[in-house]
Formats: structure tokens, C-alpha cells, sequence
């Protein structure tokens, strides 16, 4: 029943142009066919439903679309900077002596060499450190740590760079720092042990002209 009427819509076409039996069903036209949509795609309503409209005077503002505000901005009121080239610019006065040169080496490159990392000598021993004063220690402390934020520094500069080398170097002089560090701890911390002792010596009634009679004294407290 389905040749005669796939036969009409090729327009008479031989028996033998016809396509497949088995195709027949694909080339059927159903007899209910609606060219209406019975349902909306969407639940949404229309824009036109809104009975309100957006009055917002900044709809529509974009950077993306350069659509700017409708209204003038107040900068508008003077004349904007032009930009001036590199060469017309003021020079500006440099200090050569500035404390942030401490964070790189006397070269003042930002990646020192690793002969400059290697070029060091041994760390400082207690016994030397014992010979000296508290301001020299206390200079000594300084020059330790800001050598220390400069090894910093240029190991972040060698991570960034991705350089591969100096890593060994500049880890070795850190050692070196690191034990003269320990070893002034050490000399302070005998130094305040003793500071105890001259402070409780003195509570006891301990002067430098009576001595021995401080002596006998704990002496005769210990036998009672």
C-alpha cells in the first residue's frame, strides 16, 4: 500500500528507481501532522509580559563594548596627562650608600657568581668570641644576619631564573654563618649564667674588698 503513494511523491517515478521496501516508513508522510507547536520549549515568559520596564539610567554600561556612562564624569573637568617618553623624564637622585644594597653582593648584580659564594673563611670559635665586647658581638650579629637575607635573596633570584648552579656554594657559606650564630649564643648564654652568679653573690653581701669574709660566712651557714 505504501509503493502507489511513495511512487506520487517522486512524481511517477519506474518501479525500478523506487528506493527499498524497508525504506518505505522513513518517507511516509503521517496524515495527523500539525505545523504548530503544541507546547512552549520554555516555562520562562516572554520579555514582553513585564509590564514594568528597566528604567536604569546604567544599563548598558560596558568596558567590554565601550559603551560608557550616560552621564559626565567630573574628571572631565580638567584636561587629562599626557604621558611623557623616558628621555623627557626628571632624573631622580640616587643614594649609592643605601641599606638595600646589603641585599646583594659588593658587584650589586642580582645573581652573584658562585666564586663569590665559595670565597669565605671558617666560622668564628667561642674562645674568640669570649674575647670580645658586647658591641662587637652585637655588630658581629647584624653582619651575620643581613649576609643571611642576601644569601636569601639571591637563592629566590636563582629559584626564579632557574639558573642550575651556585646552590652548593651559597649553602656552604650559610653553614659557616650559621655556626658563628650558634657559637655567639653560646658566649651570651655564659655571659647571663654569670651575671646570675655575680647578682646572687652580690644579694649575699658580696663586695670585692671582703671577699674572704664572704667565704668564711657560707662557710659557717653550711655547718649549721
Amino acid at each position: 500500500m505504501q509503493v502507489p503513494r511513495i511512487a506520487s511523491r517522486l512524481r511517477g517515478l519506474a518501479m525500478a528507481e523506487l528506493p527499498p521496501t524497508y525504506l518505505a516508513p522513513s518517507l511516509h508522510r503521517p496524515v495527523t501532522f500539525s505545523p504548530v507547536q503544541s507546547s512552549s520549549f520554555s516555562s520562562t515568559a516572554p520579555v514582553g509580559a513585564n509590564p514594568r520596564r528597566d528604567k536604569s539610567k546604567n544599563r548598558g554600561v560596558s568596558a567590554i563594548n565601550r559603551t560608557g556612562p550616560r552621564t559626565r564624569l567630573v574628571a572631565s573637568r580638567w584636561p587629562l596627562p599626557k604621558p611623557v617618553s623616558p628621555e623627557e623624564m626628571q632624573r631622580r637622585e640616587t643614594n649609592p650608600n643605601h641599606g638595600l644594597w646589603a641585599f646583594f653582593p659588593p658587584t650589586r648584580e642580582s645573581l652573584p657568581l658562585p666564586e663569590y659564594d665559595n670565597a669565605h673563611g671558617r666560622s668564628w670559635g667561642i674562645q674568640e668570641l669570649r674575647e670580645r665586647s658586647w658591641e662587637d658581638l652585637h655588630a658581629l650579629w647584624h653582619v651575620c644576619v643581613r649576609e643571611r637575607n642576601r644569601i636569601v635573596t639571591s637563592d629566590l633570584e636563582r629559584t626564579r631564573v632557574r639558573a642550575g648552579y651556585g646552590d652548593y656554594e651559597s649553602q656552604e657559606r650559610d653553614k659557616v654563618i650559621l655556626s658563628t650564630m650558634k657559637n655567639m649564643k653560646h658566649v651570651l648564654r655564659e655571659r647571663w649564667y654569670a651575671y646570675e652568679d655575680a647578682q646572687r653573690m652580690f644579694e649575699r653581701g658580696y663586695r670585692p674588698e671582703n671577699f674572704h669574709g664572704l667565704e668564711q660566712s657560707a662557710q659557717e651557714t653550711g655547718a649549721q
